[in-house]
């Protein structure tokens, strides 16, 4: 078993969830629909591609908002 760091945010009318250590994006109508059709494409994935080649271990998140000048 093995956890994937997944971010998931709301885009007009869908939640868009994306999980950047694989490059895997999917959506869903309901933030429930979009957990489970990512974790769908990650083993989607993971059955095509395998895992020899990701690192064994992922570093913590750092999620922040920065500021904008002139947007």
């Amino acid at each position: 078993m093995r956890q994937f760091l997944v971010a998931i945010t709301k885009e007009d009318d869908f939640f868009i969830a994306r999980c950047p250590e694989l490059n895997v994006t999917s959506q869903g109508k309901t933030l429930e629909e979009a957990e489970k059709n990512i974790k769908e494409a990650i083993e989607l994935y993971i059955e095509s591609f395998g895992t020899e080649d990701l690192p064994q271990q992922v570093s913590k998140p750092y999620l922040t908002f920065v500021e904008v000048a002139h947007v």
